[in-house]
C-alpha cells in the first residue's frame, strides 16, 4: 500500500506501540512480525528471541526476484499511526547509507552492488545499470521540516563507499577496498585523503559493505567486513578478515578482530543503556524458505557467531556436517533476536529522535532467495533495561506493490536519526524518507 499522508493521533500510535513492549517483555517468539508471511508456525522459526528453526531444506531452495518501479511523484510508503513520511531527498543515484553529524549536517554514501548483464537479479537493484556512483553527499534541513534544502557533492571518486563518521578534525570513509581518512575543518572535508587501513575486498553476492562505528568511549573504531562465500565453500583461506567485525584505533593501526563468524554483518549502533555495540546481520542462503534467519545482536568481545559451520547457535550447517572443526561449533553463541529470513536486514539504529518508542529500527531490504517476498520493510524490536523487551513490528511499510509481479516500489536499506526525525534510504527509488511524529 502506498500513502499520501497518515491521519491517525500521534498519541494513540505511540501508547500502542509502547504496549506492545511492555506485553511481550518476557521474550517469547513473535507472532506477527512480518505481514507477507501467513503462516503463524513460521514465525516462531524466524522472529524473536527464542526461536526453534525450521529443519534443513524442509522447503526447497528458490529464488523470486523482484523488479524496482519506483515511487511516483507524491506517493510516499506508509509509516505507524502517529507518524508521517515526506520525501527529504530524491533524484538520486544509489542512495546507500546515511550519517546524521553532530551539527545535523546528513552524510549519505551513494554506491551500489555492481551485477553484470541485465538479469531479473540486476532488475531488483536499481534502474540504473552504469557504474556505482561512488560519492558522498552532505545534505542540510535549514527549518527543521524533514525537506533537505542544501545538497552538495562533497567526496566523489570513492570505491563502493558505505561507513561514514566523524571523530575530531577527522572525516572517515569506510570504502569497499580500505578505510580512508580526510582532514575535517570549520565544517568542510578536504578532498586529500590517505588510505590508514587496506580491507578485503569483493566476494559472494557482492558483500561489499563496509560499515563502522565508534565504540562507547570513542577511542576505537569497529569496521563490519561481509563473508567471501556463502558458506566457506571456496575454503576458509580465503575467509580471512572476513565474517567479523574489525577493531582498530583511530589513525588506522592496531587491527583485532573483535567478533568473527558473523557471515555478513551491515547496521551497527550502540545501545544507549548500556553502551554495547548491536549489529544487523545476513545469513546464509540455499537450505530453504525458512532458514536461515537473518538477526540482530549485541556484540560480544572475542564472542564466535558461528559461520559457516552453524547457525542460530549450534546448529549445524549440513553442508558442514563431517568437517567442521567441533571446538567451533560448540562456542557459536545464539544471536538475540531473530529478524526473518533472507529479509536482507541491513539497516540498524537505535531512536534518537522525540517521540519515537525506545527500541532498534531495522532496514529491511527484502529477500531473493525464497518464494514470496519478505522484508522490503522498516521494523521495529521494541527494547527495556538494554534488552529486546517484546515481539517486532512493522514500521515503515508500502514499498512492495504487486508481488504477483513480482513489483515492488523501492528497497528500503539504512536508517538513521537526527534531534527530530528518521532518515531512511531507498537505493532502489533513490529517495530519502523522513518519518516524524505527525505532531511536527
Amino acid at each position: 500500500m502506498i500513502t499520501k499522508h497518515l491521519s491517525s493521533n500521534a498519541k494513540i500510535g505511540l501508547s500502542l506501540l509502547a504496549a506492545c513492549g511492555l506485553m511481550w517483555a518476557c521474550g517469547g517468539a513473535s507472532k506477527k512480525s512480518n505481514t507477507n508471511d501467513t503462516d503463524s508456525s513460521s514465525q516462531e522459526r524466524e522472529f524473536g528471541m527464542q526461536i526453534v528453526p525450521q529443519e534443513p531444506l524442509a522447503t526447497p531452495s528458490k529464488n523470486k526476484f523482484s523488479k524496482v518501479q519506483g515511487f511516483k511523484e507524491g506517493e510516499t510508503p506508509t509509516a505507524s499511526a502517529g507518524f508521517k513520511v515526506v520525501r527529504f531527498a530524491d533524484s538520486l543515484n544509489s542512495p546507500r547509507n546515511v550519517y546524521v553529524a553532530a551539527n545535523g549536517d546528513v552524510y549519505v554514501a551513494q554506491a551500489r552492488t555492481e551485477t553484470k548483464g541485465d538479469g531479473k537479479k540486476a532488475d531488483s537493484h536499481n534502474e540504473f545499470r552504469s557504474k556505482s556512483p561512488n560519492n558522498i553527499i552532505r545534505f542540510r534541513d535549514t527549518d527543521g521540516d524533514g525537506i533537505a534544502d542544501e545538497r552538495e557533492t562533497v567526496l566523489s571518486n570513492l570505491s563502493q563507499p558505505f561507513g561514514m563518521l566523524l571523530a575530531g578534525e577527522w572525516f572517515y570513509v569506510a570504502n569497499t577496498d580500505g578505510l580512508m581518512r580526510y582532514p575535517y575543518r570549520n565544517g568542510k572535508i578536504s578532498t586529500s585523503g590517505k588510505k590508514i587501513l587496506s580491507l578485503p575486498a569483493g566476494g559472494y553476492n557482492n558483500h561489499w559493505t563496509r560499515n563502522m562505528i565508534l565504540n562507547a568511549d570513542s577511542t576505537k573504531i569497529y569496521i563490519s567486513v561481509g563473508s567471501g562465500s556463502n558458506v566457506g565453500e571456496n575454503g576458509m583461506e580465503h575467509e580471512v578478515r572476513r565474517a567479523a567485525i574489525l577493531e582498530v584505533n583511530l589513525d588506522g593501526s592496531g587491527e583485532r578482530i573483535f567478533a568473527s563468524g558473523i557471515r555478513n554483518p551491515v547496521g551497527m549502533d550502540i545501545e544507549p543503556q548500556t553502551s554495547t555495540l548491536w549489529t544487523a546481520v545476513n545469513e546464509r542462503d540455499e537450505l530453504g524458505d525458512e532458514l536461515v534467519p537473518d538477526y540482530i545482536t549485541s556484540v560480544k568481545n572475542n564472542g564466535f557467531y558461528g559461520w559457516p559451520y552453524t547457525y542460530w547457535g549450534q546448529h549445524e550447517d549440513p553442508r558442514w556436517k563431517d568437517k567442521m572443526p567441533k571446538e567451533m561449533a560448540q562456542k557459536s553463541i545464539t544471536p538475540d533476536f531473530a529478524v526473518g529470513a533472507h529479509t536482507a536486514s541491513l539497516g540498524l539504529s537505535f531512536n534518537k529522535a522525540d517521540g519515537f518508542p525506545e527500541g532498534v529500527y531495522i532496514g529491511q531490504h527484502g529477500s531473493w532467495n525464497r518464494s514470496t517476498f519478505s522484508g522490503y520493510k522498516v521494523i521495529f524490536v521494541p527494547f527495556s533495561k538494554g534488552r529486546p523487551a517484546g515481539e517486532a513490528q512493522d514500521f515503515l511499510t508500502g514499498f512492495i506493490g504487486n508481488e504477483e509481479n513480482s513489483e515492488v516500489y523501492g528497497r528500503p536499506v539504512a536508517v538513521a536519526f537526527t534531534s527530530k526525525y528518521m532518515l531512511v534510504t531507498d537505493d532502489a527509488a533513490n529517495i530519502i524518507w523522513t518519518v516524524m511524529p505527525e505532531r511536527l
